[in-house]
């Protein structure tokens, strides 16, 4: 990819810890690298942040250099380790008319299959995007929640990616396994800005009602 590339080191815990981590098919000029450390003991990641903050894409680097360590190939960072794991993922489900199925329904049955293999025993890093989605906020928060301590007991790393700040208090009800990070806009001379920063914590700004005054939506 560029001179950031390197090979991974394959660990025996489960551990995933990452310096300099970016996508690799964004280009050098415009790639933000983030450090993480995953496991070892926190299991559960909450992610919070505004719309277009970087949330969703830092699942996908953290995924997409995940297959290619595993596959033997050079990862986009200057260090790498992580364990031989099965990658699951809760990200973009889609809807079918053909099999009359919803969105919501559709992100349930990827949820059941990831709940199953965990059952079974089987390492897992699992990444989700913004879960729950097709219901009422109540019932989001409250499904969320209980996925997540559910997550937390088993063979696994978790990262999740969601716009609920609510979800960050589990930190406090679940120390040691449960940890939050942000992603955070600027809002400066009425210009919104973002610096892809991963940063520790729970996100304090939002930008949905900023961007709709701006663009003439709402007055």
């Amino acid at each position: 990819f560029s001179h950031s590339s390197v090979y991974p080191v394959i660990s025996e815990g489960m551990t995933i810890h990452a310096i300099d981590l970016a996508h690799p098919l964004l280009p050098d000029n415009e790639r933000i690298a983030n450090s993480i450390a995953l496991g070892d003991p926190h299991k559960v990641f909450i992610i919070t942040g505004a719309n277009m903050a970087g949330k969703s894409t830092f699942l996908r680097t953290l995924g997409v250099n995940l297959v290619l360590a595993l596959n033997g190939a050079p990862v986009c960072a200057r260090e790498f380790s992580c364990p031989v794991v099965g990658l699951r993922t809760g990200m973009r489900a889609n809807d079918s008319l053909k099999d009359h199925q919803s969105y919501f329904y559709a992100e349930l049955q990827r949820l059941k299959i990831i709940m199953d293999e965990l059952r079974r025993g089987e390492p897992l890093f699992v990444l989700l995007d913004e879960i729950l989605k097709g219901t009422n906020s109540t019932d989001k928060l409250n499904g969320s929640v209980s996925l997540l301590k559910q997550l937390a007991q088993y063979n696994c790393l978790a990262v999740v990616a969601t716009h609920d700040l609510a979800l960050g208090s589990l930190e406090d009800e679940l120390p040691g396994l449960v940890i939050n990070y942000h992603f955070e806009p600027t809002i400066d001379n009425d210009q919104l800005a973002f610096d892809y920063r991963l940063k520790r914590g729970i996100a304090e700004k939002m930008n949905a009602s900023f961007l709709m005054r701006k663009m003439g939506i709402i007055q």
